[in-house]
């Protein structure tokens, strides 16, 4: 899965933070001074440091305390104009305490999150198999060493679209009554020993067992979706919702959301009538990727599509999650079945 936040500049640290999609994004958020605005995936300060640089206010969230810390400076830049919170980003129009003009999401693992082995999200370097964003909870390796075979099968299957994901889950469950998987490498090493390595293939054979995990590990599609339904909260009518994502998995959750609330439910001649519902939102624009100039400079950005619309003056709906059909898993919660 492509990271939510490219390599470049990060915010009070070493050369390798871009924002994706930076131009379009402001774009779509149209920022002024005045306007105030929810940026729910700090990760370097790429969009809050454009936003605020176009005049207008921000409020910061990041769920990793490793984000807050490295953002201290830019509160510093840009004092009493730039509010960071270390929280969920499902939780956005409860930290925001009003109105906003405008609320940006750039999903999935960022570029300081992949490239910190210890973090554990990656396997280019080997580190503890963790994948936390909020660095607490349940790890990686808990899942992997504790959930029964077929849990472990469903998780890398649906949120990891591995075809081969009972082949990978039964490997982990052999390998593992002999020795526990605690490292990135150890983990990669094995599932490439159990699928082999295609030389046609793109990516590494444990690259979607990771995502799987890692998805997981975080709950990222309860959140994105929780989220949504937060800045239809928090939105003043004319806000504007702008959503980035990464994946198949977190665009259909977006698309779902918009389409659902800017359209109005129907009845038929041949059926009863239904229930009219006001729209929320109105669409801004088609789905847009990233350029080609973009994506040949930063890779992480080839998958990227943002998704955007308008907050209309119809009062928000109620937070049901059943319209996205999250897939069914089991629980994570602090003691997971040995």
């Amino acid at each position: 899965m492509m990271a939510g936040h490219g390599e470049g500049i990060a915010v009070g640290g070493p050369v390798r933070h871009i924002p994706v999609m930076l131009a379009e994004v402001l774009d779509a958020l149209r920022p002024v001074s005045g306007e105030i605005f929810v940026d729910g995936t700090f990760g370097a300060g790429g969009y809050t440091s454009a936003i605020l640089q176009a005049g207008a206010d921000v409020i910061a969230i990041d769920r990793d305390p490793d984000a807050i810390k490295a953002g201290k400076a830019l509160v510093d830049e840009f004092s009493g104009r730039l509010r960071l919170v270390h929280d969920r980003f499902s939780e956005l129009d409860a930290v925001a305490g009003e109105p906003v003009d405008g609320v940006v999401l750039d999903i999935g693992v960022s570029s300081m999150q992949l490239d910190e082995a210890e973090r554990g999200f990656s396997f280019r370097g080997d580190g503890p198999l963790d994948m936390r964003m909020a660095q607490q909870g349940p790890s990686a390796a808990d899942v992997v060493n504790r959930f029964k075979v077929g849990d472990l099968a469903r998780i890398i299957g649906m949120l990891g679209e591995e075809r081969h994901a009972g082949r990978v889950a039964r490997m982990i469950e052999k390998r593992r009554a002999v020795r526990p998987f605690e490292r990135t490498r150890d983990l990669a090493d094995a599932i490439e020993g159990a699928l082999g390595n295609n030389p046609k293939d793109k990516i590494h054979p444990a690259t979607r067992t990771f995502q799987g995990l890692r998805i997981f590990v975080n709950d990222e599609l309860g959140e994105l979706a929780r989220a949504l339904f937060a800045a239809e909260r928090a939105l003043k009518p004319g806000g504007r919702l702008v959503v980035v994502t990464f994946h198949s998995l977190e665009d259909r959750i977006v698309k779902k959301f918009i389409t659902d609330r800017a359209g109005q439910a129907a009845g038929s001649r041949h059926m009863p009538a239904v229930e009219i519902k006001a729209a929320t939102f109105d669409k801004a624009g088609k789905v847009v990727a990233a350029s080609d100039a973009e994506a040949r400079e930063n890779p992480r950005a080839r998958s990227a599509k943002l998704r955007a619309a308008v907050r209309t003056d119809a009062p928000a709906r109620a937070a049901d999650l059943s319209l996205f059909g999250l897939p069914a898993l089991p629980a994570l919660s602090p003691v997971v079945e040995r």
